[in-house]
């Protein structure tokens, strides 16, 4: 029997539908990641905008066309969502939602819908069994931020995470050449110590640490002095900051200002001088005018971000920006193309401040002519020829390329 599963979304649920893969190969299946022919399809869906959730929904027609006859479950948080759309579906064989992934695979021989109600306790799911160069480690989950915007937290529930211990363990198991620790908030991890406690927890594993998306409320000297101590961490810092407007952030409920956000960059580069910094940044949330979005523009000039993740603000129903006045279509467009040309140029100055430095490059894929991956500090590296992935080699930074920059590695 082949079984797909197949992931939309977040790293969280990539780490979700890894367990998922480890426990359907633990039952005999041969397993796939990707939409080809198979017997059963899991499909790990997506609601944090309405594209996603669309998409979501349109792979049932897309499993359809590959394999007929093949049994289809759907999880995730768009099932979680409206699973009704997913089990009126001629192709669904079993809807669960966000709840309940941990039963999918001794519920194979049932059909219909499972919704388990919130839950305020951490699910620990199968520890991942395949060795991957790059391996993600769940370690929280819900969030009890409730941004204006995002769906999330009403679909995933309260804030909860695992033992600090748990992490460890599964980490020097799987021993990766790199472990992303990540979690829905991973800002909000509640073990002991907090965030800082389980950064603390990690010192004796051997695999290089690199973290998932951070609030900036998280970023302190303690905090920075622990990533310090730790055998092998990847500086770089996803910072989720979605607007530079003081005026947009409090309509969108975010816990910071722009002034917090900028000294709190400033601080990660006296630790890191040569750090990754990266952000998400939403175009055209409600009542936001020219004068906010230019307020984002000064602030990526002055932060110098090493890339930028923008989309244009998707309401969605449920959220209390869904009533407020969405702003026109082209009015949003035109600040994510914008966005989009300040993204390139990032990348390449990025790439520029690299130049002839020697970093910790992590091999991941050969393709067209290049061996692919990612140093520390997160700056994608193209070494010409095809050489071993998976172990992390020495590598001069050469000129900018594509996405990122090409390299040699140093003997």
């Amino acid at each position: 029997m082949k079984a797909v599963v197949f992931t939309l979304g977040c790293k969280v649920n990539e780490c979700e539908s890894d367990a998922l893969i480890s426990g359907l190969k633990a039952r005999g299946y041969e397993v796939s990641d990707k939409l080809e022919k198979a017997d059963l399809y899991i499909v790990n869906t997506c609601a944090v905008t309405a594209e996603a959730e669309k998409k979501s929904r349109q792979t049932a027609s897309r499993i359809k066309r590959i394999s007929p006859d093949a049994k289809i479950i759907f999880t995730g948080c768009a099932a979680e969502k409206n699973y009704k759309a997913f089990a009126d579906k001629s192709a669904a064989y079993l809807v669960t939602g966000v709840f309940n992934k941990n039963a999918i695979l001794s519920a194979l021989d049932r059909t219909g819908v499972m919704i388990a109600e919130n839950s305020t306790d951490y699910e620990e799911l199968p520890a991942p069994t395949s060795l991957k160069a790059r391996a993600f480690i769940k370690v929280q989950d819900g969030c009890d931020n409730f941004c204006t915007y995002c769906i999330i937290p009403h679909l995933r529930g309260r804030s909860r995470s695992r033992s600090a211990d748990s992490v460890a363990k599964e980490i020097s198991v799987l021993n990766p050449a790199e472990a992303i620790i990540t979690g829905i908030n991973l800002s909000d991890y509640k073990g002991d110590g907090g965030l800082t406690g389980l950064i603390n927890s990690l010192k004796s594993v051997n695999s290089r640490i690199r973290l998932g998306s951070l609030e900036v409320g998280v970023i302190d000297s303690d905090f920075l002095q622990s990533l310090k101590a730790l055998k092998n961490f990847a500086p770089h810092f996803h910072l989720s900051l979605q607007s530079g407007s003081n005026a947009v952030l409090k309509k969108m409920n975010r816990k910071y200002t722009r002034e917090e956000f900028i000294e709190k960059v400033a601080l990660i580069r006296q630790y890191f001088p040569l750090a990754g910094i990266t952000t998400d940044i939403i175009a055209g949330f409600p009542t936001e005018t020219e004068e906010d979005f230019n307020d984002t523009l000064s602030l990526i000039d002055i932060v110098k971000f090493s890339d930028i993740h923008p989309f244009i603000f998707s309401p969605r129903e449920g959220t209390p920006a869904y009533k407020m006045q969405d702003l026109p279509f082209e009015v949003k467009k035109s600040r994510l193309d914008r966005l989009i040309e300040i993204k390139k140029r990032l990348k390449a100055e990025f790439a520029a401040l690299m130049k002839d430095k020697t970093v910790e490059f992590l091999p991941e894929e050969f393709k067209e002519g290049y061996t692919e991956g990612y140093s520390e500090n997160y700056l994608r590296v193209y070494v010409k020829g095809e050489i071993p992935v998976g172990k992390i080699v020495k590598a001069k930074v050469g000129g900018a390329y594509l996405d990122g920059a090409t390299a040699e590695i140093i003997d």
